[in-house]
């Protein structure tokens, strides 16, 4: 265990912590979601697969591997 204090915050963070504290829980939630366009997901409306398969090898086959579903 450390008997040392820990160090001193950085006031320039403690003032915008305690800023955010006050605003509403509506600008929290409109700010906590960034729209990011996802490249070939967002070229159609919807897709739709008869096996949980074919879902996947579509994904392997057209989706980049740094989406996460390769």
């Amino acid at each position: 265990m450390r008997d040392e204090p820990p160090p001193p915050l950085d006031p320039d963070w403690v003032a915008d912590f305690e800023a955010s504290l006050r605003r509403p829980l509506r600008v929290h939630v409109d700010s906590s979601f960034i729209l990011t366009p996802l490249p070939v997901i967002d070229d159609a409306p919807y897709r739709a697969f008869d096996t949980m398969e074919e879902y996947r090898r579509w994904c392997r086959e057209h989706l980049p591997s740094y989406l996460g579903y390769g």
